[in-house]
Parts: structure tokens; C-alpha cells; sequence
């Protein structure tokens, strides 16, 4: 089982890394990272590279599709040489899944038109422009279409795949492996519970990377 993450200047590391962490565990299964040209691609601050091995043309028909986010996303929403590679990937994927804004390139390419979808809560509602339902929760499944919210919310969509891919025993023995149990010290995992100034702590501070 081929599962495609393609990378790209400025995408955020845990989008990639989390899916990675529990799809490269799936029996069979093999991750491979892509991206327009091959080698490192560094992330949105500048301070952690993961190495593309090979170029997206190398995968054009993945069984799965994962994308991730970060303020990469923004310079790509019409960049139509990827936006051509997730449609060609969509169209013969088993499953086709992002974590955070990549929900917004799998938007802009098409492939959520109809569809119920989330996203991070900051852009949420810029997945409607793109003929998407925006739905705000953390994880959602439109067929085979699944997307997470923001970052972390990462690691739940790909157990969720997992469960469906391997079954849910499967699924369990990795979250026990990697033992993914969340006692988060506080409660500011969510715009809804998080005090306001915490909020707008985080929308300044978003601004400055946009």
C-alpha cells in the first residue's frame, strides 16, 4: 500500500509527521514523501527539514493521499501543477486525507465540492469559497475523504483510517504503540475553550507567518 504525503516550503511539521507516525505502522504499508522537487523541504519557522526522497511524478496514483498543512498553503492554493497532481491522485486513491489548511488545497483542486470538511479553526469558514460545507470538528468523513482539523488532529484522522484500512484492532495496537493517551495540562485545545485572550494571542501571532 502506497501512501503519498506530498511537502512543501513552509508546511507545518506535525500535519506530516503524525499521519506518518501511525500510516508507517499499517501492514504493507509503505509512506513515502514527495514534493515538486526532490530534497529537504524545510518548515513554516525555518528550523526542521524532512527530505522529499522523490518528486511527486514519481507517485502520480497513490492508494493513499495524505496532505498536510501550513502557511505554505496560501502561495499553492493555485499552484496547478499541484493542484493537477492531488486531482489526478484523488480520482484513483483508495482514500484521499488532510490535516489542517491542506484541507484548503484539496479544496481549491476540487476534490470538496459538496462535501462536509474541517479544517484549522482560524480558516475554517474559507473552505465554503471553495464549494466545501465547512464542519467544525476534528475529524470528518464524506466517503473516501477524510479531514482533520488543526495539527494535532492529525494523529486522530489516521487512526480513524487505520481502523478502516486494518480494522480496529489494528488501530488500537497502534495507538498503544506509539501510546497516544492526551492529558493535555490545560484546556485551550479549542477556540470554544480556550480563554479569549489566549485566542487572540494565537490569531497575532498567526498573522505574523501568513
Amino acid at each position: 500500500m502506497e501512501i503519498a504525503i506530498p511537502l512543501f516550503d513552509r508546511f507545518t511539521a506535525l500535519d506530516a509527521v503524525g499521519p506518518y507516525e501511525v500510516l508507517s505502522r499499517l501492514p504493507g504499508a509503505r509512506v513515502r514523501f514527495l514534493a515538486a522537487e526532490a530534497g529537504p523541504v524545510r518548515t513554516e519557522n525555518g528550523m526542521l527539514a524532512i527530505t522529499a526522497d522523490e518528486r511527486l511524478s514519481a507517485l502520480p496514483e497513490p492508494d493513499v493521499l495524505m496532505v498536510p498543512g501550513g502557511f505554505g498553503t496560501r502561495a499553492l492554493m493555485s499552484d496547478e501543477p499541484m493542484l493537477d497532481w492531488i486531482r489526478h491522485a484523488h480520482a484513483r486513491s483508495r482514500w484521499t486525507t488532510s490535516v489542517c489548511t491542506g484541507s484548503l488545497l484539496l479544496a481549491a483542486a476540487g476534490v470538496l465540492d459538496g462535501l462536509q470538511a474541517t479544517s484549522h479553526w482560524m480558516v475554517l469558514d474559507a473552505l465554503a469559497d471553495y464549494g466545501a460545507q465547512p464542519l467544525s470538528q476534528r475529524v470528518v468523513q464524506q466517503g473516501k475523504v477524510i479531514t482533520a482539523a488543526g495539527v494535532s488532529a492529525g494523529i486522530d484522522m489516521a487512526l480513524t483510517l487505520a481502523a478502516q484500512i486494518a480494522g480496529e484492532d489494528v488501530a488500537q495496537a497502534i495507538q498503544l504503540g506509539i501510546e497516544y493517551d492526551p492529558e493535555p495540562p490545560f484546556a485551550a485545545g479549542s477556540p470554544g475553550s480556550a480563554p479569549e485572550r489566549i485566542v487572540s494571542l494565537v490569531q497575532r501571532a498567526s498573522a505574523q507567518f501568513a
